[in-house]
C-alpha cells in the first residue's frame, strides 16, 4: 500500500471491516444474540459501575472457584461503537474451561477522548483488583480485547494487575487513521498518535500473543505484524498467530468456542 498516493475512498476502505466483509451483519447479529443468551444464563454480577460515566460498568462471570484465572475482554468497534453486552459470547471458550471473565464498558468517541478512553479501562482495572474478591474473582488476570479492544489490551498490558495480554486483530499505529472516516470522531491529535499507538512507546515486558486472522485488511494484518517483530527483536514473549481464512468477524469464533484456537492460546499464557 503506497498511502501517500491513495484516495481518501481508498483510505476509508482500508480500515472498513464492515464493507470487506460482505455478511459482517449477519455475523454480528449472531454474536450478539449468543451474548444475550449467555448474560441470561449468568446474571448474578452484571452492570457493577466503576466510575462516573454512563458506560463505566462491567459484567462480570465468575468462576465456581475464586482463584480461577479471569479473561478480561474488551470490546471493538473502532472506539465509537458497539457495547460490552454485545461481546459476552466471546468468553464462553475459556468460561467453560473452568475460568472466570468480565467484560468491562467505556465511553465511546466523540463522547470521550482515546487518551480517555485508555484512561477507562485502567480505571476499569483498578476497580476490579480492588472489588473483585468480593464478585468471587481473585485470579490471575489475562487482558484480552479484539479490534480496537486489540489496540487497549496492548496500551493496559502494563496495569499492574495483569499477567499478561492476548491482542486480537488490533490497530497498533494511530497514524494512518486519522487520513480516514474513523477520525471524524475520534479528532486524534498529533501528540494523541505518538502517546497512543503501541508500536511508538516502549514495549511491555508481559507475555502478549498477538493474532490476525490472514483474510483481514492488509493494514490489520501489517500492524499486528509489526507489533510482534518489534517484540521479538528485544526477546519479550508471546507468539505470533496467524488464523488461517479468518476474517476480522470470524476470528471471533476463536475465542467463543470451547476448542477454539485462541481458547487454547489463552489457556497457554497462564
Amino acid at each position: 500500500m503506497d498511502w501517500g498516493t491513495m484516495s481518501r475512498a481508498e483510505r476509508d476502505a482500508a480500515y472498513n471491516n464492515s464493507q470487506a466483509v460482505t455478511n459482517s451483519a449477519e455475523l454480528n447479529a449472531a454474536r450478539e444474540a449468543a451474548s444475550a443468551a449467555f448474560r441470561k444464563a449468568h446474571p448474578g454480577h452484571l452492570d457493577l459501575r466503576y466510575g462516573p460515566r454512563e458506560r463505566n460498568v462491567w459484567d462480570l462471570f465468575p468462576a465456581k472457584t475464586a482463584n480461577a484465572p479471569c479473561l478480561v475482554f474488551i470490546h471493538g468497534g473502532y472506539w465509537q461503537r458497539n457495547s460490552r453486552d454485545q461481546f459476552a459470547s466471546l468468553v464462553a471458550g475459556v468460561h467453560a474451561h473452568g475460568w472466570a471473565a468480565a467484560l468491562p464498558g467505556y465511553t465511546l468517541a466523540p463522547d470521550a477522548s482515546l487518551g480517555e478512553i485508555v484512561a477507562e479501562i485502567h480505571a476499569a482495572l483498578d476497580w476490579l483488583a480492588a472489588n473483585g474478591p468480593s464478585h468471587g474473582i481473585a485470579g490471575k488476570v489475562i487482558l484480552s480485547g479484539w479490534s480496537a479492544g486489540g489496540h487497549l489490551t496492548a496500551m493496559c498490558l502494563g496495569h499492574p494487575s495483569v499477567s499478561a495480554g492476548l491482542a486480537v486483530s488490533g490497530v497498533f499505529e494511530l497514524g494512518p487513521i486519522r487520513d480516514t472516516y474513523l477520525d471524524e470522531k475520534l479528532r486524534l491529535s498529533d501528540q494523541e498518535i505518538v502517546q497512543l499507538s503501541p508500536l511508538r512507546l516502549p514495549m511491555v515486558q508481559k507475555p502478549l500473543a498477538i493474532t490476525y486472522g490472514t483474510a483481514e485488511l492488509p493494514p490489520l494484518v501489517a500492524d499486528s505484524r509489526t507489533l510482534h517483530e518489534r517484540r521479538s527483536a528485544q526477546h519479550l514473549p508471546g507468539p505470533l498467530i496467524a488464523v488461517a481464512g479468518a476474517d476480522h468477524f470470524t476470528i471471533t469464533h476463536e475465542l467463543r468456542d470451547k476448542d477454539g484456537i485462541l481458547t487454547r492460546q489463552l489457556m497457554l499464557l497462564l
